[in-house]
């Protein structure tokens, strides 16, 4: 089978995990490394591509930063009505670049004149101009990290999906060569 692949990449991007509400106890977070089906099924609903067969994810390193956060509910404390603020500390992807094949030229080619955002608005990632086709086994060899959406005796609990009636959502994480790149933060 033929992939047609576009590569998307920005300066940063963060994945929420679904866990992050209980992992993050101590107000730090992880961005994290790949993409879960209901993520995929967001970017594609975005792209308006009929299908996104397969993605691999790199980045040159994690960098921790700070952001302050306020709470939705108003709080009393005295006569005053307030909302509670708290810093947050996220570990957020440099220089991600994403790869997504598509079964048709056409879907390769509407995504490669657009945007994506892995979870949050600010974390937009631009097409690459060109468009690459692949073999399966060429994909197979990118560098990165994909999450395949697949059971097996690897797999395991990402979440639920928003999609299809909150049903879980499981798969397992395939790694190949290198998919933190570091040498690629320092020559910028």
């Amino acid at each position: 089978m033929k992939y047609y692949v576009v590569k998307f990449t920005g300066p940063f991007g963060f994945i929420k995990p679904w866990t992050a509400v209980r992992d993050a106890s101590g107000g730090e977070t992880y961005s994290q490394q790949f993409l879960t089906p209901s993520i995929v099924e967001g970017i594609r609903q975005k792209l308006e591509v009929k299908s996104i067969l397969r993605h691999r994810l790199i980045y040159a390193g994690i960098d921790v930063q700070q952001e302050v956060v306020q709470a939705k509910a108003w709080s009393k404390k005295g006569k005053q009505y307030i909302k509670e603020r708290s810093i947050l500390k996220r570990g957020v992807m440099l220089y991600p670049s994403l790869y997504l094949a598509f079964e048709y030229s056409d879907d390769a080619e509407r995504a490669a004149l657009q945007h994506i955002c892995l979870c949050r608005n600010e974390d937009v990632l631009l097409p690459d101009a060109s468009i690459k086709e692949m073999t399966q086994e060429e994909f197979d060899r990118l560098d990165g990290y994909e999450l395949r959406f697949e059971t097996n005796s690897d797999s395991f609990l990402v979440g639920y999906n928003r999609f299809k009636e909150n049903e879980e959502m499981v798969g397992y994480i395939e790694i190949v060569g290198n998919p933190v790149q570091k040498e690629r933060y320092e020559q910028l």
